[in-house]
């Protein structure tokens, strides 16, 4: 049964495909390792465990009473999903106290794909306030601790689904991103994490929403301990669903076609601002030489405007339009943050200090319009410099400049998230690659981007690097 918290989610579906183990025997490991680990770790905030065994005791008639050849892919394996996405039955809140009783009454698009793979959710997972800050932590389910360190965050807004899948009781979950929520908790957890092409996979059904342009830098994409599930769960996923507007139809490479001879890999070392640890610059130089090995032409640059990483994201995604932060925050209530603010010191408001803060400094760029323009400028003058340097290559860079923090320690400084979030108002595709642990113990990695339609090669050059350092690493604190 332990060999079976270890493994992909492909292999489980071979194996209950061929019999060898019954679909109840995979949920059952699951859900026991989940009720030994979660209390630690507060990651499932609502499990539906006995629903999940009832559909994996049908998963195993379909299987007595079907062509193994005619099941879906994902046949009988578990997974988890991030609280904001509608699963039909369970809370839908984003971790925002006034939505704490409101339940999904359908699933969003993601989740009715991989269920009707054949995927069994086990349960809804932790979210941070709005899914706006990157500690997992709300007042209407808690904060989540690391697997590896109990100390230390998650990330966020997917916190909940990287720390349950990093500590084994989840094959794979499916997350969102709108400025790194995939990829940070990806990171601090040790697990792989692929934020999709903005446009490529819909998403319909989760609260909050983008809109506008955001509909294309807020992306949905799979979690997972073992980088082969990596591009069957994209494909799952991809494709329009006729509701969510920024969603088109866009054609796939191969992974399995990525020539690594001659591939081009540019590794930008950081943003010119916040310098990475040593454990992490020297994670990413090694991922270079192991690509470098096979054959890829590898060579270090520095691009001048990732200074600006912050500035240009903000201004991107304020132009982008649709409810500003501190209305959905209200919720149709008070919307008032310093009054908030003032409440919060004394213990008595319903939101968390980083939602409080983002309400009070969103504004900002409206009262600065010619630097918002000029940022806004930038911002396509950089996407269109990153996809000349990169061309029909990859791009290494950093994930955050350190391995996981401690609780409350990225509020100051607050802005070092940046290093993911850029990637999303450019667009493009990229993948969060575990590269085994630091001294601490603790999970290190590097964000593997390509330009829009890439999505092939950053998976492609994941599988890769998990075979030259090893995956995710199981932690032993929860094992």
């Amino acid at each position: 049964m332990d060999e079976l918290l270890t493994l992909s989610t492909l292999r489980l579906a071979e194996l209950v495909r061929g019999g060898t183990v019954s679909s109840r025997e995979v949920v059952e490991a699951h859900v026991d390792h989940a009720r030994r680990v979660n209390p630690r770790l507060n990651a499932i905030v609502r499990d539906r465990y006995e629903s999940a065994r009832r559909e994996a005791d049908r998963a195993d008639r379909a299987l007595r009473e079907q062509d193994p050849a005619e099941l879906p892919p994902l046949h009988g394996v578990p997974c988890t999903i991030k609280e904001c996405f509608a699963l039909e039955g369970m809370p839908n809140s984003s971790g925002l106290v006034s939505r704490r009783h409101v339940l999904a009454d359908r699933d969003a698009t993601a989740v009715a794909r991989v269920r009707a793979a054949g995927a069994i959710p086990l349960g809804v997972t932790n979210v941070s306030e709005l899914c706006m800050w990157m500690e997992t932590n709300n007042r209407v389910y808690g904060r989540t601790n690391n697997p590896y360190d109990p100390d230390r965050i998650v990330g966020g807004s997917s916190g909940g689904e990287g720390a349950i899948v990093g500590a084994g009781a989840s094959p794979f979950g499916i997350g969102s991103d709108i400025g790194g929520s995939i990829r940070m908790p990806a990171f601090f957890n040790g697990v792989f994490g692929h934020k999709p092409t903005g446009g490529l996979v819909p998403g319909t059904g989760q609260f909050p929403i983008a809109h506008g342009d955001a509909l294309r830098y807020l992306a949905t994409g799979p979690l997972c301990r073992r980088a082969e599930d990596l591009w069957p769960l994209l494909r799952i996923l991809a494709g329009p669903d006729g509701e969510d507007r920024g969603c088109r139809e866009l054609p796939l490479g191969d992974p399995d076609r990525v020539s690594f001879a001659g591939l081009s890999v540019v590794t930008i070392p950081d943003d010119g601002v916040r310098t990475p640890t040593a454990d992490l610059r020297d994670a990413q130089a090694r991922a270079a030489d192991a690509l470098a090995k096979e054959g890829a032409t590898v060579r270090e640059a520095r691009v001048s405007d990732l200074r600006h990483a912050f500035d240009i994201w903000s201004a991107m995604l304020t132009a982008a339009g649709g409810p500003t932060f501190r209305e959905m925050l209200a919720d149709g209530g008070d919307a008032r943050p310093g009054l908030h603010f003032l409440r919060w010191i004394w213990g008595r408001t319903p939101h968390t200090l980083p939602a409080l803060v983002l309400a009070l400094v969103e504004p900002l760029p409206k009262f600065a319009p010619t630097r918002t323009r000029r940022m806004l400028e930038r911002g396509r003058e950089l996407r269109t410099a990153l996809e000349e340097l990169v061309g029909d290559g990859v791009l290494l860079y950093p994930p955050y400049p350190e391995p996981a923090p401690r609780h409350r320690k990225p509020l100051l400084p607050p802005f070092n998230w940046v290093y993911t979030a850029i990637l999303n108002v450019m667009e493009f595709p990229v993948t969060q690659v575990p590269l085994g642990l630091n001294g601490q113990g603790l999970p290190l990695g590097v964000q593997v981007a390509a330009a829009p339609g890439g999505d092939h090669r950053t998976i492609a050059v994941a599988r890769l690097l998990e075979k030259a350092f090893g995956g995710w690493v199981p932690p032993p604190r929860v094992a």
